[in-house]
């Protein structure tokens, strides 16, 4: 058979699986990723049927995925949002690095994977699932709940960090000296510093000059700019999923809400091959031996996280039923796990970090919108048994009308 018609049977095939496969997701109500991580184990290597004519292709939408997903990231935030967030949360940025990170640098250790493995490892558990908590949020309808902005803030500081992890992370993989890796850091907080320098005080001209009534123009316009930009940031050793993220950033109004309804299919689309692609590249039978550390790694990080958003909840005011949601919310890892073991595994630099990696987000990808769900009710459950078991009540008890006072408040929907 014509290798151009084993190429359209093999990807056809894999996007009408991926479009059943989100809607049988869309039914059970959790998020399609751990379905498309599925696919792709089975058509990889060792899989059930592995691909061949459709992988090169597979691998440019993969890349193309990543590029979209951080796009439409950034079109969420503006530049001075970003600046506020970074000056009145970067508190909790650190006890979030510091709880996430270490965890999984540990275990990478302690596996004796080596110091690079654990630089890989640590960003792996630190960053949790933009994409993944905003359809949670917005599916559980708390999008207007006052915990959010937090949750969001501690998204939108990751998105920042991973400005200078990612160029970081890549030095260290390619194995260049520590001068080049300090001038690599450098490009990179001085393309990210100009990027956003440019959004805040040029946001609106830029918008203007990219906006357009036609929706074609603009669609063209918004992708052509920024795979040129992604393109040109990783030419200069940065991230080009860094460069789409501050591409987002820099168009603001209507045109960053026309972009995003434009693009939202196209984004769905290629992030969905992102996915399959990286499970094309892990073998399934090297899942089963890392899958008890996977699971311990998992259960670790699911309480750290939860105890991030508790106490940057508890930080900004919120009521003990909004820190534990914010806890709760947090716990989805994704895209960006997925994208830095993705990394690690091209580079070769450990054998079981890809497979670990892999089984740690499907895990987690389901777990995470289930603890968005249920932490509240099951912790507050414990703390009235906890409290009823100690049986301690005052001499002076308080009257009937007091003690249905913090009731009425605790009822009130905080939005």
């Amino acid at each position: 058979m014509h290798s151009s018609a084993v190429f359209l049977i093999e990807f056809g095939a894999i996007i009408l699986g991926l479009g059943l496969l989100g809607r049988l997701a869309g039914r059970l109500q959790f998020s399609p990723i751990p379905l498309y991580l599925l696919a792709g184990l089975a058509f990889g290597e060792g899989g059930l049927l592995p691909l061949g004519a459709s992988e090169e292709f597979v691998a440019i939408g993969a890349e193309i995925g990543v590029i979209l997903l951080l796009l439409m990231l950034g079109l969420e935030y503006t530049a001075s949002d970003l600046v506020s967030n970074l000056k009145t949360q970067y508190p909790a940025g650190l006890v979030d690095m510091a709880l996430n990170a270490l965890p999984g640098a540990a275990l990478a250790l302690l596996m004796g994977w080596g110091p690079v493995a654990a630089v890989v490892l640590a960003g792996v558990t630190w960053i949790s699932s933009s994409g993944v908590i905003a359809k949670v949020l917005g599916d559980l309808g708390r999008l207007g709940n006052r915990e959010t902005p937090v949750i969001l803030s501690i998204l939108v500081l990751e998105d920042l960090a991973m400005a200078v992890y990612l160029p970081i992370i890549t030095a260290l993989l390619a194995g260049v000296g520590l001068a080049t890796g300090s001038v690599t850091l450098a490009i990179a907080l001085g393309v990210a510093g100009l990027v956003l320098f440019v959004a805040v005080r040029y946001g609106r001209v830029i918008s203007r000059v990219v906006s357009s009534e036609d929706p074609e123009k603009l669609l063209l316009v918004v992708l052509g700019l920024t795979l040129l930009v992604a393109g040109i940031a990783q030419q200069l050793q940065v991230s080009a999923a860094v460069g789409a993220f501050l591409v987002g950033i820099a168009l603001s109004g209507e045109v960053a809400e026309g972009t995003h309804n434009l693009l939202a299919p196209l984004r769905d689309l290629f992030a969905a091959v992102f996915f399959v692609f990286f499970g094309l590249h892990t073998d399934p039978q090297s899942i089963p031996p890392v899958i008890l550390p996977a699971l311990a790694l998992a259960v670790v990080t699911a309480l750290t996280k939860i105890a991030t958003g508790y106490w940057a909840a508890r930080r900004a005011g919120i009521s003990p039923k909004g820190r534990w949601r914010a806890g709760g919310t947090l716990v989805a890892r994704g895209e960006f796990s997925i994208v830095i073991a993705g990394l690690a595994v091209t580079a070769g630099i450990e054998p079981d970090l890809g497979p670990l990696a892999t089984a740690y987000v499907l895990i987690l990808v389901v777990l995470g919108p289930l603890t968005a769900r249920y932490t509240e009710p099951i912790a507050l459950s414990l703390t009235r048994r906890r409290a009823a078991s100690a049986d301690v009540r005052p001499v002076h008890a308080p009257t009937p009308a007091a003690e249905t006072l913090e009731p009425v408040q605790e009822s009130t929907p905080e939005r």
